[in-house]
């Protein structure tokens, strides 16, 4: 029985080079120091390997394609459906056509993912990555002069333009409401903070807020975004002698999850417990109890950050000094899952995993 041999990639390559995706992308399209030591490895690679580059990626590099690229964390998330609205539509009435691509918050798959929008000659990109303060990936974009806006990501550093909301506020307003509620043992349950710097600037607000007046952090709970069971987490986060009257989820998807668990563990929300989540997305609105959220203004995310990528891609002097974060207005939507902070020893049952 014969088996089909998978064709090497450009992330082979890489790894056989002990190079970045984006050395060995340079090399193909012959922008790399033709006698570098690394060039030579990528050389070497290519032909142990027998790697045929996309014959798209080393196309006319000069030519306009009128076609942007789109990296998202994942497709699953309602989240992200609205910042795609927004960037389609607004490319759309430019003349442009949008290349789609998601990462499944997968840090690793991002530069590949990049290379691969980049060998269909897109004039610019649109991205959220895992982490915009340090990303190889973004390093390499500006080395080669690629114009691309991060959405959702909220960078310190200043040249990356951005579209976003100002996530670490935000928090700190969730932390004021559950505390105007009463709450003072306040936790919070977050997607992983190495898939998502978003999810760690939320907890930078939470524990900047919570230090602000005078009470406790929790440690956060992390756990993965796209999690549908969380009642083992949730369970362990309500049995210490401490444990919170109130959650705050660094996602909606993470609320519903939450949310999901308390029932099973045989809470009412809000009665035993009050959560609060982030996002907005509609879906949340239509549940019962309604979720209080943090709402992003997604479709005018979306928009923005193309009409800013639009200005990049025509260079000029004004392109520089449009390299910076750009903010809008979150808002704050009181669903129902807010309440006052509960008395005594909760009525825990139900299962465990």
């Amino acid at each position: 029985m014969s088996t089909v041999k998978t064709p090497p990639t450009i992330r082979t390559v890489a790894a056989r080079a002990e190079v970045s995706v984006a050395t060995v992308s340079r090399v193909v399209n012959g922008l790399a120091p033709p006698h570098s030591a690394a060039t030579q490895r990528v050389r070497e690679a290519i032909k142990e390997l027998g790697f045929r580059p996309n014959r798209l990626g080393r196309g006319l590099k000069t030519a306009r394609s009128s076609t942007i690229g789109l990296m998202i964390p994942s497709l699953a998330n309602p989240v992200f459906a609205g910042s795609v609205q927004g960037v389609q539509g607004a490319a759309r009435a430019a003349g442009y056509g949008v290349l789609l691509t998601a990462t499944n918050y997968d840090k690793g798959e991002e530069a590949e993912a990049v290379e691969t929008l980049l060998s269909h000659n897109v004039d610019g990109l649109i991205l959220t990555v895992a982490k915009s303060d340090d990303s190889e990936l973004l390093d390499e974009l500006d080395e080669r002069g690629v114009a691309y806006v991060l959405i959702y990501n909220q960078p310190s550093v200043r040249h990356r333009a951005a579209v976003t909301v100002d996530n670490v506020a935000a928090a700190r307003e969730v932390v004021e409401l559950l505390k105007s509620y009463g709450h003072h043992r306040i936790g919070m349950v977050a997607g992983q903070f190495a898939d998502s710097d978003r999810a760690r600037l939320r907890w930078l607000g939470y524990d900047d807020a919570m230090l602000r007046a005078g009470l406790e952090p929790d440690p956060v709970i992390e756990v993965a975004f796209e999690a549908t069971d969380l009642t083992r987490e949730l369970r362990s986060a309500l049995t210490t002698p401490e444990s919170p009257t109130a959650l705050f989820c660094s996602t909606d998807l993470i609320a519903v999850a939450v949310m999901a668990a308390a029932t099973r563990l045989g809470l009412e929300v809000p009665r035993d417990l009050s959560l609060v989540g982030f996002d907005g997305i509609a879906m949340t609105a239509a549940l019962r109890p309604q979720l209080t959220t943090i709402v992003q203004p997604t479709e005018a995310m979306g928009r923005d950050a193309f009409g800013l990528l639009a200005k990049l891609m025509a260079g000029g002097e004004e392109a520089e000094s449009l390299r910076a974060p750009v903010l809008l207005t979150h808002s704050l939507r009181r669903g129902e899952t807010v309440g006052p902070a509960r008395s005594g020893p909760l009525p825990l049952s139900g299962r465990t995993s």
